[in-house]
């Protein structure tokens, strides 16, 4: 069956980041996949997190700055990155901010996160 779904949600959180939810358990009632488009300001930090699910993160403007337990990544414009369940990372924006497509499998959920 084909679902259309008319727009995204947005969700709140605190730090100036806009994350609209596509498809994911808020917007769409899906609990097998989130796809979320998300704009980060410079500077914007998030707590460490030690999620239960797989992130796929595409970056389209800016860079997204990954700390883990090899160190830092740096993921910019027109490059992607796989974070795996079960390891901790921290996000960040780099000084231009960050606009990405963040799809998450499972669907994200604040207790998946795992944050700190």
């Amino acid at each position: 069956m084909v679902r259309r779904i008319e727009g995204p949600t947005r969700i709140p959180v605190p730090g100036g980041k806009l994350i609209d939810e596509h498809i994911g358990r808020v917007n769409s009632g899906d609990e097998a996949i989130s796809i979320a488009h998300m704009v980060a300001p410079p500077g914007w930090e998030e707590p460490a997190q030690t999620p239960s699910f797989t992130e796929y993160t595409v970056v389209l403007r800016g860079t997204v700055v990954i700390e883990h337990a090899g160190g830092v990544t740096e993921v910019s414009a027109g490059q992607s990155v796989v974070s795996e369940p079960g390891e901790k990372i921290r996000y960040s924006a780099g000084p231009e901010g960050a606009e990405y497509v963040a799809v998450c499998l499972p669907a994200f959920s604040p207790e998946a996160a795992g944050r700190e």
